[in-house]
């Protein structure tokens, strides 16, 4: 019996009081203050160094920087954050929220945009013909430099010995014990 007027209390209090629970698609979601969420990128931010990929535990990031993608398979990522605060360019952020339920586990993909990707494609060529103009120059300047120390060496005549080289004071034969020296060895 005692517990059914405990059971009553209980009932009572609840008429009386709002629901516990939230009507979450007519309402926005209120989440906590330090939930991580999930990952977004700004792609046409994205220089594609690698460094998210790299810092993933769980390896659920992939980048190809010739097709300018960038792709994240959101069901083994755990949230951690390691990929955002490693990105140089800072175009990785966690938000609160959780992705959208979706019916495959299909990983998503970022492609960047034609116009950043011919950005990157006219610099790309505009490095490396810097790139062979320094390296023709650095020929040219050493070949000159080759040529005018060649020049500066007289060359032997035909048939000539070449000239002796200087013998080191390693190399020279041991000198000769003097007297002096004898005394102090023994």
């Amino acid at each position: 019996m005692s517990t059914f007027l405990n059971f009553t209390g209980t009932l009572l209090k609840n008429l009386v009081s709002k629901p516990v629970t939230k009507n979450y698609p007519e309402e926005p979601a209120v989440y906590p203050e330090r939930m991580r969420g999930r990952i977004v990128i700004d792609i046409d931010q994205c220089i594609s160094c690698g460094l998210c990929v790299r810092s993933c535990p769980p390896r659920c990031i992939t980048v190809d920087k010739n097709e300018g993608t960038w792709t994240i398979n959101r069901f083994d990522c755990i949230a951690c954050g390691y990929c955002a605060s490693k990105c140089p360019k800072k175009c990785l952020k966690l938000i609160p929220g959780y992705q959208k339920p979706g019916r495959s586990k299909a990983a998503v993909t970022y492609h960047k945009s034609e116009e950043v990707m011919e950005a990157e494609r006219k610099k790309a060529a505009e490095m490396a013909a810097k790139k062979a103009a320094a390296l023709k120059a650095a020929k040219e300047k050493a070949a000159a430099a080759g040529a005018g120390t060649a020049a500066a060496k007289p060359m032997p005549a035909a048939g000539a010995a070449p000239a002796a080289k200087p013998v080191a004071a390693a190399d020279a034969a041991p000198a000769a014990k003097t007297p002096a020296a004898e005394k102090s060895a023994e």
